[in-house]
């Protein structure tokens, strides 16, 4: 365990029961929509399955058992540049730990890096190597959960975001170097740190290579480009296309052009809350058709009670807005962008039409998002969707691990 003492003292995380009470009593006055006709989630989330979670939340689900799992870790909360910055930490255990941030997506909560904290933190409890060790930091992105609010910070993007980590990191808590790993939005901010910041990065490891100027342009929101699918498409491609473009359109759409609009109201009514980011947890993860294979219940309503309990579900929508309005600019012009050495896991559910897990590397590696990185370590693994630390926690641990082997000296 490395001996160096940590610079900050604890805090618990605690939601006031006020908040839980107010909570019940709008869940126990939900209106519910008309939504005949929609058992197999044609219109979006089924009715029925919304009313089963939200009985479950008012007389079932226990958050206080929740929260004292996530105070199992330690829980801080400091401020950088006038903003919150709330995160866990698991200290590593093996003869010289290092540093790693763990940053997550959208809509993911810190609730998501459980199934692979304690493994990075402690591989040699869990199968791996002592040496291997590393001392996990797991911020709330700013605007999200306990990182809240942000009355000074209404412009928070991606690389504003990697702007109060580095300096958390390097500032705040005083290393030197760090690693830094990431997946769906918390790609994107992992990215910029290996860009702007390489020289301070041992590597990165990212799970959505995704480039840092995606929300750049005067059509961020339209995933299309504007383009229909060209004549003659092979029918499979085609449906393949049409299949990514119904999971991922409406979600950039709305949360570029109209994130405040949404807001007000999952801000006013937990259902409504939990249906928006339920729809998300459901399509986007490889669960076979049914999102419990997945997430449990508690799973869902933990992610789902931190979002409302925080008030955070409007500025988390926002920085989708904001890396539009304030668009990415490189730090330098070197080759590639992204300096720093970067492991990339790759997952079955989102293979892109008519590309096999088998070839899906090669076809990475042919893409215009391949020369965006200095990618040393590039993974497909035939399962497993958008929430990849949750989903595949083993393989992405591995992942990790290889990528930043022999290169934290």
């Amino acid at each position: 365990m490395s001996s160096k003492p940590f610079p900050l003292t604890p805090t618990a995380i605690h939601v006031p029961d006020e908040v839980l009470v107010d909570l019940k009593e709008r869940l126990q006055r939900t209106r519910y929509a008309v939504d005949a006709g929609n058992r197999d989630w044609y219109y979006g989330v089924d009715g029925q399955y919304l009313k089963e979670l939200i009985d479950y939340w008012i007389d079932g689900y226990d958050w206080r058992k929740a929260e004292a799992g996530l105070n199992e870790y330690e829980q801080y909360q400091v401020e950088v540049d006038g903003a919150p910055i709330h995160f866990m930490r698991r200290a590593g255990v093996g003869p010289n730990p290092k540093p790693m941030l763990l940053l997550h997506g959208w809509p993911w909560t810190v609730a998501m890096s459980t199934k692979v904290i304690d493994k990075l933190a402690d591989p040699g409890a869990h199968g791996g190597d002592p040496a291997e060790a590393f001392d996990v930091i797991v911020p709330s992105t700013p605007g999200f959960g306990w990182s809240t609010p942000l009355p000074e910070n209404p412009d928070m993007n991606f690389w504003k975001a990697a702007d109060l980590f580095h300096k958390l990191m390097t500032e705040v808590l005083g290393y030197e170097k760090y690693a830094a790993t990431g997946s769906d939005l918390g790609s994107m901010v992992t990215a910029q740190l290996g860009h702007k910041y390489y020289e301070s990065l041992y590597a990165i490891h990212v799970g959505s290579p995704i480039p840092l100027n995606m929300f750049n342009g005067d059509r961020a929101w339209d995933l299309t480009g504007g383009k229909a699918i060209p004549e003659g498409t092979p029918e499979e491609i085609r449906a393949g296309i049409l299949s990514v473009h119904k999971r991922f359109v409406a979600h950039v759409a709305v949360h570029v052009l109209d994130s405040s609009t949404l807001g007000h109201a999952l801000s006013d009514s937990p259902a409504g809350m939990l249906a928006w980011i339920l729809e998300r947890w459901t399509n986007w993860s490889d669960n076979d058709g049914d999102v419990e294979n997945v997430f449990s219940k508690d799973d869902i309503l933990t992610n789902a009670t931190i979002y409302w309990a925080t008030n955070s579900i409007s500025t988390s929508m926002r920085m989708y807005a904001n890396a539009n309005r304030y668009p990415w600019t490189p730090s330098h012009d070197l080759t590639p962008p992204v300096q720093a050495p970067t492991g990339i896991t790759l997952v079955g559910y989102e293979n892109p039409p008519g590309v096999t897990t088998e070839n899906r590397v090669l076809d990475f590696l042919a893409s215009p998002r391949a020369p965006w990185f200095n990618h040393v370590n590039v993974t497909a693994h035939p399962d497993g969707g958008h929430f990849v630390f949750w989903e595949v926690p083993d393989a992405w641990v591995d992942d990790v691990r290889r990528t930043f082997r022999g290169r934290t000296d």
